[in-house]
């Protein structure tokens, strides 16, 4: 089977998917941006934003598996347009956000809700569901890919519309773009793929209940989530972070909006590439590999000549190593366990996903406040690279549960 011999629905799905994750992702990158002129409008210490970001990494993170289950028993289309609501709503308040409490609030809880429905778990599942076995990690790297494409288009513009408009009137036009995701839903309909050949005298579906026993007592699920963990406080420090760490080394925001932009820019090559040798190689293996990468690059980026050029080379190799990690996460999800309750299973992992981002975001800021820099927070981004490398040697993507 080539590329193109995706099904018409699984096309449209794709699309959907794509333009949703691009959407939702793209303006979820642009939030660093607001750390400086928020903070500086309202006295805040960095502290004050990073926690609330923390929080909604958390709480992202801890209704992930609920919304995941919605989505495996209600449809993905349902959960999508009432994330995208939810995430217009907390777009509205943030703009209004005064104080931390306000801040938590809008940026941390409803953001957080309205992500857990309008992210990677929810839409690669829909797409893992909707794809045959063999084409799945492509498919789950092209939707990844292109949603990439959003972090790409909408850092420059949120910059622009920062200093053009200011922060609170950029928050309302992104608000406006979100509500996009509730038409672009619908077009999350394709069917759970059956193979053409399966037998008509199959066993009994697993039960919900089953498959969480299932994967609670199988040891390479929890290596391999305890993987992910480490991702999530690598993106989310550099994500949020960076931009400041420049500020704070004398370059302006046009630097710190231009490296998120590359990473989104080559994210679009690195899912992608992700998503297509996971399809004829070793995922664990790749996974490894990944983690490597990253630890090095940021040994090089700390140990070189900070210039406009280290920064954006920096930016080039992380955007190739950004999102990889999703594509072949939830892939070797799928390879274990069926696709049956992969929203819900996926969900448990970006959990520790989310617990690793919570703690890269707040720790940063944390770590910047009482220190003015962010020296500690990197050695222990560094570290966890070496962490991510060990626990995949105990990552094993072989069937547990049979489709």
């Amino acid at each position: 089977m080539s590329d193109s011999q995706f099904s018409k629905p699984l096309i449209y799905m794709l699309i959907g998917s794509a333009i949703i994750l691009a959407l939702s992702l793209g303006v979820r990158h642009a939030f660093g941006l607001y750390l400086v002129p928020m903070s500086h409008e309202f006295g805040w210490g960095h502290n004050v934003f990073s926690l609330a970001i923390a929080l909604q990494n958390l709480i992202w993170g801890a209704v992930q598996p609920v919304t995941g289950a919605f989505a495996d028993k209600y449809g993905s289309k349902i959960v999508v347009t009432v994330g995208g609501v939810l995430y217009a709503i907390g777009l509205l308040l943030m703009s209004v956000s005064s104080t931390g409490l306000m801040l938590n609030v809008s940026v941390g809880l409803i953001l957080g809700l309205a992500l857990s429905a309008t992210s990677f778990p929810v839409l690669l599942s829909a797409v893992g569901r909707a794809a045959p076995p063999e084409k799945r990690s492509l498919a789950m790297g092209i939707a990844s890919a292109a949603g990439s494409f959003g972090q790409f288009i909408m850092l420059p513009s949120t910059l622009l519309l920062l200093q053009s408009i200011g922060w609170s009137a950029a928050l309302v036009v992104s608000a406006i773009l979100i509500a996009l995701i509730v038409p672009l839903a619908w077009m999350l309909k394709a069917p759970m793929y059956v193979a053409p050949n399966a037998a008509t005298t199959a066993a009994p579906a697993l039960t919900f209940k089953q498959i969480l026993n299932i994967a609670k007592a199988h040891k390479p699920f929890w290596f391999l989530a305890l993987g992910f963990l480490v991702c999530g406080f690598q993106v989310v420090f550099i994500g949020i972070h960076l931009p400041g760490y420049l500020i704070d080394h004398g370059f302006d925001a046009t630097t710190g909006t231009i490296f998120l932009a590359l990473v989104g820019l080559f994210n679009i090559f690195g899912t992608y590439g992700a998503g297509w040798l996971g399809g004829k190689f070793s995922k664990p293996k790749l996974l490894m590999g990944l983690y490597a990468l990253r630890g090095v690059a940021m040994i090089a980026f700390l140990a070189l000549p900070l210039t406009t050029w280290t920064v954006y080379s920096f930016g080039i190799i992380m955007g190739l190593l950004w999102l990889s990690t999703v594509p072949l996460t939830n892939g070797i999800v799928a390879n274990m366990f069926g696709i049956r309750y992969l929203s819900m299973l996926s969900g448990i992992v970006f959990f520790t996903h989310q617990v690793g981002s919570f703690f890269g975001g707040w720790l940063g800021g944390v770590n910047h406040d009482m220190t003015g820099n962010y020296q500690a927070v990197w050695m222990v981004s560094i570290a966890l690279s070496v962490l991510g490398v060990l626990v995949h040697f105990f990552v094993d993507e072989k069937a547990v549960v049979h489709e």
